[in-house]
């Protein structure tokens, strides 16, 4: 059964896998890196003892490599408890040398086995007893996004978990209870669901389950009825995984600022092997990416130059050794690429390095290729993107680039501390922002549907809109197969506007009317521009903006924030109205044709 759970989570991507089960004889547990037949071999080649209790996880690694020996579960307590592990838990060093101290020794190199380490030194401490109130007491002391499962062989029938910023799912059986970070894990079993709420606890034996907070008061989780099939559950529930995906990103922005910065305002990077008195001095930022991690280097191009005062060049990685590029020590490479595997960025790295600049990867895949050989590495939480037209990925990587910009700017002082907090502070905003976007997405959505007939849409934006109108129009090429380009909306006296005709549907993403070098005006002329030439104009615009409502068909709102953090906003009504119009169509917007999702060849 849990070995089933974990096929039906398969789609969250994963590096290892693991399980422990408790038997007569006390904990026994197999797990092994890579895919799940990986482990499945293990098994079978060493069979497990009959057990009516067990937990399983397939890991996507953060900290430490992808090995069998960073794969969860954890043992601890003389291996009578074994930990699995969602998140990242922040304050896992600290934590780690108090118990180094203690006496305790680590076999890996995960937060995951510190959190073991931890729950069994207290389960001790209180005197053996009570597994729950450890579980509760463990949890107060961690910082970060978790949800932590445990079984100790003193608690046959018994598992605890805990939940904080990170999903996790009940699933009450009869004679039989289920936990899985969502029900896909169960959903064989039961269609009876518990949702936990923030910082609770929870006790499930085979016929109940208990609630409290951290603090041991009782509490309460929502229940519902899952009414979609098994293959709707993986999809949590949504048609296609592109929709599922669009729907994660209040939750990928919000995991890829998870930890990055101390109580001070200082910025880390997740592996570092550049002196910093280096990346101080460095003189030149080149970009290299394909397709829409290109576009997200666009918009990094904007928010860098602005707070750090460096020039950065946006190159596509394809194009950047064939043209013998400007290249020496005093340049920082930054590589974005969401499977770390991109050949064409691979090989372009490879040559930067040999040119001796220094390079840092953005990747969302841990252990991949082009991390590996980098300098210095920056890691997405996205999660796993199934769907080959990337949205999650793509804010993960804009989120991520304004870490390194503000990472650089404390670096190279062109920022003060109090600014740097205000940013983050702005950032951190970002994550409700794209759920106000979400819940009213049928606005975007009716629109699509009413347009699945046109053969072609134009994009237009300006400054940070410019890289915006381009993915949006990237989109609707991948997965609805109609003409679209994206223009920077100053060029349009230049050329593109011959292609205005009748009935001619045009985007434009509408800088912020605030501020006192406001593009506004001048976007605004553009769409009045395009109206008179017969254009059907579609506007995306700030709350609050009436200007522009009188010179557009359609105007949707996305909320206040400040004009370099707008991408992250402004793209998601863009990638809506593509997914519903190409379902609309009836194509597959998850494996669009001719495309793949990494690119593994030049």
């Amino acid at each position: 059964m849990v070995l089933e759970g974990l096929r039906r989570l398969e789609y969250r991507g994963y590096d290892s896998a693991g399980v422990a089960v408790l038997t007569d004889q006390g904990i026994e547990a197999r797990k092994k890196s890579g895919k799940l037949a990986n482990l499945i071999g293990v098994i079978e080649e060493e069979p497990l003892s009959a057990s009516l209790t067990g937990i399983g996880h397939t890991r996507w690694a953060t900290h430490g490599g992808p090995t069998d020996q960073n794969a969860h579960p954890h043992l601890a307590d003389d291996g009578a408890l074994a930990v699995i592990h969602n998140g990242i838990i922040e304050n896992f060093a600290e934590i780690k040398q108090e118990l180094l101290a203690k006496g305790h020794t680590f076999l890996s190199e995960t937060d995951t086995e510190v959190a073991a380490v931890l729950l069994g030194d207290i389960y001790r401490a209180e005197g053996g007893q009570d597994l729950t109130k450890s579980l509760q007491i463990a949890s107060r002391k961690l910082e970060g996004a978790f949800t932590l499962l445990a079984v100790h062989r003193d608690h046959p029938g018994v598992v605890v978990a805990s939940r904080r910023n990170s999903p996790l799912v009940v699933g009450l059986g009869e004679n039989e209870n289920f936990l899985g970070s969502d029900v896909s894990g169960f959903i064989d079993f039961t269609r009876r669901a518990v949702e936990l709420g923030q910082d609770q606890i929870v006790t499930i034996t085979p016929d109940a389950h208990e609630i409290t907070d951290f603090f041991g008061n009782p509490a309460e989780g929502k229940e519902f009825t899952v009414d979609w099939d098994a293959a709707a559950a993986e999809k949590g529930g949504y048609d296609s995984f592109m929709a599922k995906e669009i729907h994660d990103q209040p939750a990928a922005v919000a995991d890829t600022l998870l930890g990055r910065a101390d109580a001070e305002g200082r910025l880390t990077l997740d592996e570092l092997r550049i002196d910093p008195q280096e990346l101080k001095g460095i003189s030149k930022i080149i970009v290299l990416a394909c397709g829409t991690s290109a576009y997200a280097g666009s918009v990094a191009k904007y928010a860098i130059e602005s707070w750090c005062r460096i020039p950065v060049e946006v190159e596509l990685s394809h194009e950047f050794r064939y043209r013998e590029p400007i290249v020496d020590e005093k340049t920082l490479i930054v590589s974005i690429s969401q499977s770390g595997e991109t050949m064409d960025t691979l090989m372009a790295v490879r040559y930067a390095k040999e040119q001796g600049a220094k390079t840092l990867s953005i990747c969302n895949t841990n252990g991949s290729t082009i991390p590996r050989e980098s300098d210095a590495v920056l890691y997405t939480h996205a999660g796993p993107e199934i769907a080959v037209a990337s949205t999650k990925a793509f804010l993960a990587q804009i989120t991520a680039t304004y870490i390194l910009g503000l990472y650089l700017a404390h670096l190279r002082g062109n920022l003060f501390t109090g600014q740097i907090k205000d940013i983050l502070a702005d950032l951190g905003k970002i994550p409700a922002k794209i759920q106000d976007i979400l819940d009213r997405e049928d606005e975007i959505k009716d629109l699509a549907v009413s347009m699945a007939e046109n053969q072609s849409v134009l994009f237009l934006g300006r400054h940070v809109g410019y890289p915006v109108a381009m993915e949006g129009a990237l989109k609707l090429k991948e997965i609805a197969y109609i003409h679209a380009e994206g223009f920077a909306a100053g060029e349009l006296k230049h050329g593109p506007i011959a292609l205005i005709d009748d009935g001619q549907p045009v985007f434009v993403v509408v800088p912020s009317p605030r501020g006192r070098d406001s593009l506004h005006s001048k976007v605004v002329s553009n769409i009045q521009e395009v109206r008179a030439r017969g254009a059907k104009t579609l506007v995306i615009a700030e709350q609050g903006d009436e200007a522009v409502k009188q010179y557009a068909e359609f105007v949707f709102y996305v909320p206040e924030t400040p004009t370099l953090l707008m991408p992250l906003l402004a793209t998601v009504p863009l990638q809506i109205f593509a997914c519903e119009l190409a379902t609309a169509k009836g194509f597959d917007v998850d494996q669009p044709r001719n495309l793949a999702k990494s690119v593994t060849v030049e």
